[in-house]
């Protein structure tokens, strides 16, 4: 797509006089034309025409000044000529009306400032050298001019600027010098001669490094003008560059934002200085190549954004001034337009230059279906190739690559680049070269490595000794706050008893009385419920019996492990820890019940065949009857079988040399029984655990106190449990342990651990309790909070009462006289639109009433906090979660009492780590079972409590209401925000556009009636011009009726439905 041409007013310097009424030429002399005395009566009118067109000549005016010079009345230019002439004969003046004194004086005050320290007088003294100078430069004949320039004067000023020390720099002689510069750019000559100079805008540029503030706003006047001026734009962009390298800025415009976001206190200075900047940055955006190149324009802006020019922008909207705000308006405009057009180039309204996932998407779209979609995706291919990791030189990588995407885009059909050039004749190779030392990223990476290795063996042994303080620290405080609460619940009961006791012995007096008066009476009913409890048992040494042991707690006598038969675990928890393997039939029984057959014997153990078996009993009778295996026996080949299926896993070679017959005979044989592929995962898993059996079989017996095995690790182990089938092959093969494979030797000596599975399920049942009581805990009180503050809330009373109210008054016939709602009305609301906005719902009317009327109702996500949390909770989930957790606690209680029951082997800690764990882990668990509890019985409330039937509404779906209802609130309160906010802004735009119109009428009135110090010149005009933002004024006018006219169409259009934010520029 080409680029877009921008109509924009001609930047000549003719701009500033588009007024159709001449300019107004006054004297510099302040004494009025009236009062002059003439030493010489007035000409004849073409010798006057003749002498005033030297005059003219020498002033060197625009065509079009020169017009409104020549139709002013004959006695105005003979008052004009004869005051010049009085000046120029002024024999006070002669010495300074020659370019060489100044020259002279300039390069002696240059010399004696690093010679000679002066005083405040001095100081002022060298100031007026150069005003002089600077009014000299505006007011003398073109002759003055053209003799500075040949005594090369702009070269002894830029030497000024460069070598001034730094009291000068502050002081108003730096401004003095600037003005100078400006003051000989404002005729053709001096301004040609200033462009053609090889320095001279970078030697401008520099001043804007002091702190003077008048300094500042001079030279960004004067580098914002030379933007608008043919060939000044690039020498204003490469001027920017110069000052990044001599202010050390990070980034080129850096010291620009920073002053435009900061603030000096004092008021006008500081706006000025603001509305310099800004005049400046929409000159360098907009002018030059910037005026019809696109991709110019978002190139530069980019860099502003990055350095955060928009938060700055709208802190500046604070400071209400008129001109400052014209030109953020420009700014916002024209990225506004840029943007638009760039969406328009993928067919969209609008591109989040944010997101990289959208624009890749965008850019996918694009090409997806074009020739250069396959370079597209080679360019990904390589990318993900880069260099990542910080350090290492990757950076100036991604630089690399950036400055030559930057270069691709901007350079023209002819090789030019309108910004300074990122990369010139460049190589890659040489570029790196530059940027990164090879032999020292060798020497940093292999430090690095070390310094890696070594940090992550540290990091485990940290890892590792923090998990087991974490564990032993939270171990502690769990039993800490479960003694405490033990220690309040026996207080309680101890009351409770000694209330009891009592109320006994009260009772028994009674009795006594009344069988001692051999009253007869009849047996009392027995109380509801059940009979009386018996009293207590008699107190020992006047202490109180126990209280009742906590549930899961230990009793004292182990009782016997559980039968064979014990039914299984439910889905979730470990098995029933107690039950022991069923019992093996003795090959005694086996003989007396099967007929014994002579089968062959092998020479060395073979492979196991895993079949079912039929038993004798079973094979009458079906096709086994009539099948003898010894008619087979006699034709197999069985030393080919015992070859093909040894348990040892020999290496076979061809070769059958002495040397091979040799090696072989001294390679151990490697037996293994275990299928192979579950061999293959074993050995994988203990590579992972870096642990010997030995270790792993210590840390499971002492219940890993030093926290060795991770609860993914044990998840893996419990994969790996020997089976009954995998114990007998092991078994039989125990004498040959030397020669095991790893795997079959780890289940082999974890199999010898009695009870060795249902110790790998408690300790993980142990590691996991904390993890799975705190994510069920956070569930369980979300539910009890949110059914308590839906039923305490005044606010959310106050809103549903206001909605009543609505629907009754809405509502006719059946439909109204309601005297409540389900709840799940609430989120139809937002159904019902306004008729006469449809983008007005009744959500949002009543909110406006709730701001008008009920203020306080607008703060609702406060009574309700808990809600949505709440909404996410399945509450049948939760309680088949608490019943996993009740069935692993009981299981591990079995395995418990079973470990009592039979004598331990040295370092098993089983009984000590899971009795401790139970105490504390069983009152945890009765906590959280009776905050369920409660949690249920305050959420039945709360249905009743909103006329919900019990029983048909889950906590997700009731609590779910309540949060889509809190999000579409907020949703509306936000959306009539920025309905308010669109509103004012406009209000805004419409007063301050008024406001300018009236200071550009009261500017035309003074300009006509007004008297100026002197005759303006064409570069003090385009200054001005840039500084009102009057350059850029057909540009708003255009950018108006471009905007309106799009409102327009997309109004008229329909075809798509998008809200159209309206912008008064």
């Amino acid at each position: 797509m080409p680029p877009r041409k921008r109509t924009r007013p001609g930047l000549g310097f003719l701009c500033c006089f588009g007024s159709s009424e001449p300019p107004e030429i006054n004297l510099k002399d302040s004494v009025p034309l009236q009062l002059l005395e003439f030493s010489a009566p007035m000409p004849p009118a073409e010798e006057l025409h003749a002498r005033f067109s030297e005059l003219v000549d020498e002033l060197d005016l625009t065509d079009k000044n020169r017009e409104a010079m020549f139709a002013l009345p004959d006695e105005k230019k003979w008052q004009i000529y004869c005051s010049k002439k009085k000046e120029q004969e002024d024999p006070n003046k002669l010495a300074t009306s020659w370019p060489d004194y100044y020259i002279d004086r300039i390069n002696s005050m240059a010399a004696m400032q690093t010679l000679f320290a002066f005083d405040e007088e001095e100081m002022e003294m060298r100031n007026k050298v150069v005003e002089d100078l600077k009014t000299a430069l505006r007011t003398q004949p073109m002759r003055f001019v053209t003799r500075f320039i040949e005594l090369d004067g702009l070269t002894c000023l830029l030497n000024f600027l460069r070598s001034m020390d730094y009291e000068t720099s502050e002081s108003r002689i730096h401004t003095s010098v600037i003005g100078c510069i400006k003051a000989l750019m404002n005729n053709s000559q001096g301004r040609s001669h200033v462009l053609a100079h090889p320095q001279s805008i970078n030697t401008i540029s520099q001043s804007l490094r002091t702190e003077n503030i008048k300094t500042k706003v001079a030279v960004l006047e004067i580098l914002g003008a030379v933007c608008l001026v043919p060939d000044g734009h690039k020498k204003v962009l490469q001027a920017m560059a110069h000052y990044q390298k001599y202010a050390a800025e990070r980034t080129r415009f850096q010291t620009l934002l920073n002053e435009l976001d900061k603030s000096t206190g004092r008021y006008r200075d500081e706006v000025n200085l603001k509305t310099a900047i800004m005049s400046f940055i929409n000159a360098v955006l907009n002018a030059g190549a910037g005026e019809d190149n696109l991709e110019f324009r978002l190139h530069l802006r980019y860099e502003f954004l990055m350095l955060g020019i928009q938060p700055v922008i709208d802190k500046l909207r604070e400071h209400e001034n008129a001109t400052l705000d014209r030109h953020l308006d420009f700014f916002e405009m024209v990225r506004n337009e840029d943007d638009s057009e760039l969406a328009k180039r993928f067919d969209m309204t609008h591109v989040d230059t944010k997101s990289a996932g959208a624009m890749f998407e965008m850019i996918k779209k694009k090409l997806s279906h074009t020739d250069a979609y396959p370079n597209l995706i080679s360019i990904l291919q390589h990318c993900l190739q880069m260099p990542y990791k910080r350090g290492g030189g990757s950076l100036q990588h991604w630089q690399l690559l950036d400055r030559i995407i930057q270069q691709i885009v901007l350079q023209d059909d002819k090789g030019e680049d309108p910004d300074v050039a990122p990369l010139d004749n460049f190589s890659v190779k040489n570029i790196i070269r530059m940027l990164v030392n090879e032999n020292e990223v060798k020497q940093w990476r292999d430090q690095a490595e070390k310094f890696r290795k070594d940090h992550g063996e540290l990091l485990a042994k940290l890892e590792r000794k923090e998990r087991e303080c974490e564990t032993k620290t939270q171990e502690k405080d769990d039993m800490m706050k479960t003694l405490n609460k033990m220690k309040d619940k026996l207080q309680r009961e101890g009351v409770e008893l000694r209330s009891a006791r009592e109320q006994v012995l009260d009772l028994s007096s009674r009795i006594n009385d009344i069988a001692g008066s051999n009253v007869p009476f009849p047996p009392p009913p027995p109380p509801p419920g059940g009979p009386m409890a018996p009293p207590p048992p008699p107190m020992m040494g006047g202490f109180p019996p126990p209280p009742p042991p906590l549930p899961f707690s230990c009793p004292p006598p182990p009782p016997p492990p559980p039968p064979p038969g014990a039914p299984p675990p439910p889905p979730g928890a470990p098995p029933i820890f107690g039950a022991p393997p069923p019992p093996i039939p003795s090959s005694f029984n086996s003989a007396s019940t099967m007929r014994s057959k002579s089968i062959p014997q092998p020479s060395h153990p073979l492979k196991s065949f895993n079949w079912a078996k039929l038993g004798e009993n079973m094979i009458n009778g079906t096709i086994w009857n009539d099948i003898d295996d010894l008619r087979a026996f006699k034709i197999l080949d069985l030393k080919d079988i015992e070859k093909m299926f040894s348990a040892y896993q020999r290496q076979q070679k061809e070769t059958g040399s002495m040397d091979d017959i040799y090696v072989s005979t001294r390679k151990v044989k490697e037996l293994s029984v275990i299928d192979g592929r579950r061999a293959q995962n074993c050995i994988i898993l203990l590579s992972k655990l870096k642990m010997s059996n030995e270790e792993i079989k210590r840390a499971i017996l002492e219940m890993d106190e030093r926290e060795e095995l991770a609860k993914d690790m044990l998840e893996q182990l419990l994969k790996f449990v020997p089976e009954k089938s995998d114990i007998d092959l092991l078994e039989e093969h125990k004498h040959e342990l030397e020669r095991m494979a790893r795997a079959d030797r780890f289940l082999f000596e974890m199999s010898r651990i009695d009870h060795y599975q249902q110790r790998l399920q408690a300790l993980f049942f142990k590691k996991k309790f904390a993890e799975r009581l705190g994510e069920a805990k956070p569930k369980v009180e979300a539910i009890l909070n949110a059914s308590k503050e839906v039923v305490r809330s005044k606010r959310m009373t106050q809103i549903l009462e206001v909605v009543l109210a609505f629907g009754n008054f809405m509502n006719k016939g059946q439909r109204g006289n309601a005297y409540g709602f389900k709840v799940s009305s609430l989120n139809k609301i937002a159904d019902t639109k306004s008729s006469i906005d449809r983008n007005i719902t009744m959500l949002h009317y009543l909110i406006m009433i709730f701001e008008k009327n009920y203020p306080d109702t607008l703060n609702i996500q406060q009574d309700i906090s808990s809600v949505p949390e709440a909404a996410k909770v399945n509450l049948a989930e939760l309680e088949k979660e608490v019943h996993s957790i009740k069935s692993g606690l009981k299981a591990l209680e079995a395995e418990l009492h079973y470990q009592q029951s039979r004598t331990r082997e040295r370092g098993d800690k089983f009984v000590a780590v899971i009795g401790d764990f139970i105490t504390v882990a069983g009152f945890s668990f009765s906590e959280l079972e009776d905050q369920l509890s409660e949690a249920k019985d305050k959420f039945a409330n709360s249905l009743k409590h909103f006329g919900e039937e019990e029983g048909r509404m889950q906590p997700d779906e009731f609590f779910g209401i309540f949060d889509t209802f809190l999000q579409s609130f907020s949703e509306a309160r936000q959306d009539l925000e920025n309905m308010q906010r669109r509103k004012d802004e406009e209000e805004r735009r419409a007063r301050m556009e008024a406001m300018l119109k009236e200071q550009r009428e009261r500017e035309r009135r003074a300009k006509k009636s007004g008297a100026s110090d002197e005759v303006g010149g064409e570069f003090d005009d385009l200054v001005s011009a840039l500084r009102s933002g009057e350059v850029f004024d057909k540009d708003l006018n255009k950018f108006k009726r471009n905007r309106k006219r799009s409102v327009n169409q997309l109004v008229e259009g329909g075809g798509r439905e998008r809200a159209v934010t309206k912008v008064n520029y």
